[in-house]
């Protein structure tokens, strides 16, 4: 696609780095056909091509308008499309940097800037677990759409004490030590079995990801560089800490802390630790093909649920990483299947996503659940945390993370 950027964007990184980005678009139209919000809307302008070209016009000079601002507010970030895409397009890192410079000339609502504000504040802030708890505590009488929020309370079990000489690092998180503490623990129980030690930097704490996308990119790398510096006394050649890398059980969060290298890449105090820790940094189901070997004994025996799996973006498509979960998870000895149909589709929760635009959210929940079709006595797995809660909402079979599972089947053998 051939580009004139504006004079304000010439020579600037993000200019350079967008108009790399648009010059692999063919605007061949392939992506449109696997778009969720594509699919619900009819609107080539809600597509990835159609934002392309919004992008391509606010960076060659022309004022971006409100519609402008919500055609991009309206893409999931799921990333499908970067899967379909024959030529490379990198629309993630395209639509972080369209949305920056349109929301620097489109004032957004008062009421708008508010819920934005208390979600890039709010999910990160350590007052997030005292105000889950509140809200677990009054759950049966919060109206249906906070419910929908606020997951049942959760006994996450106890922490493994064993030490081992193999060990990695787990991310310390924001929403997910209150919302489904046992990811955490059965995630640290399941490596414990195995003879790996799990390990959380006291200091490291959210990825960035939610104030990043949400248009506090500076706050998000603050954030990130928190985090380096909370790691890498653990990581850093020759300390001595036995860690060889850093574990992620939310594919959101994987996804994000892969990209610090991208992200803090002309940061010169932290471009060379961001790409190391990227490196460094692996999806949970990444380890499974070593799990198994070490945990096959000790299942042989007894029953196991079906399960029914649905792949977040943030894995399927953000980290590449198809296939791995369902055929590890079944030499195991689960049985296991995908949704006979758009498996490759968003769920609908994208982070924030539910709560800013709810009505396409909720659709595209349906539509992911009507699809995955459970089973009375089938489970729903996933492996992030914000699919997992947005999946409960909406059906009455229990929805867990893949981890959980195996750490329950564990316990019983």
């Amino acid at each position: 696609m051939q580009t004139n950027l504006a004079p304000e964007y010439q020579g600037t990184p993000d200019g350079l780095a967008a108009e790399a980005i648009l010059r692999k678009c063919v605007h061949c139209g392939f992506c449109t056909a696997t778009c969720p919000t594509y699919q619900l809307l009819g609107d080539e302008l809600d597509g990835p091509r159609g934002r392309i070209y919004l992008m391509k016009q606010v960076l060659e000079g022309q004022t971006p308008t409100r519609a402008t601002q919500l055609h991009l507010d309206r893409c999931l970030t799921c990333r499908n499309c970067e899967t379909t895409c024959p030529s490379g397009v990198d629309y993630g890192h395209l639509v972080d940097i369209g949305r920056k410079l349109v929301d620097a000339k489109v004032p957004r609502p008062a009421a708008e800037k508010a819920v934005r504000w208390a979600l890039k504040e709010g999910l990160p802030s350590p007052l997030f677990a005292p105000a889950m708890q509140i809200g677990q505590l009054l759950r049966p009488l919060l109206p249906a759409s906070l419910q929908n929020k606020v997951p049942a309370k959760q006994n996450a079990g106890q922490w493994p004490t064993r030490s081992h000489a193999r060990k990695v690092l787990l991310l310390a998180g924001c929403a997910q030590p209150s919302m489904a503490p046992n990811i955490d623990t059965a995630t640290a129980r399941v490596l414990d079995a195995a003879g790996i030690q799990s390990v959380v930097a006291p200091k490291s704490g959210c990825c960035g990801a939610v104030k990043f996308h949400l248009n506090d990119q500076d706050g998000g790398r603050a954030q990130m560089r928190a985090n380096i510096d909370a790691w890498w006394p653990l990581i850093a050649p020759g300390s001595g800490s036995g860690v060889e890398a850093l574990v992620m059980n939310a594919s959101g969060c994987g996804v994000t802390v892969k990209e610090y290298g991208h992200i803090l890449r002309d940061d010169t105090a932290y471009a060379a630790k961001a790409a190391r820790l990227s490196e460094l940094t692996r999806d949970l189901s990444e380890l499974l093909p070593e799990l198994v070997p070490a945990l096959k004994d000790k299942l042989r025996d007894g029953p196991k649920p079906g399960l029914v799996f649905h792949p977040p973006c943030t894995l399927q498509h953000g980290q590449k990483l198809r296939g791995g979960v369902e055929q590890h998870m079944a030499e195991l000895g689960f049985a296991v299947r995908l949704a006979g149909n758009e498996a490759h589709l968003c769920c609908g929760s994208a982070g924030t996503y539910s709560v800013l635009n709810p009505e396409l959210s909720y659709q595209l929940r349906d539509r992911k659940l009507q699809n995955l079709q459970p089973a009375e006595k089938e489970t729903i797995i996933s492996a992030n945390i914000g699919c997992i809660t947005h999946l409960q909402s909406g059906t009455a079979n229990p929805v867990r993370h893949w981890v959980e599972v195996l750490d329950a089947a564990l316990a019983k053998a």
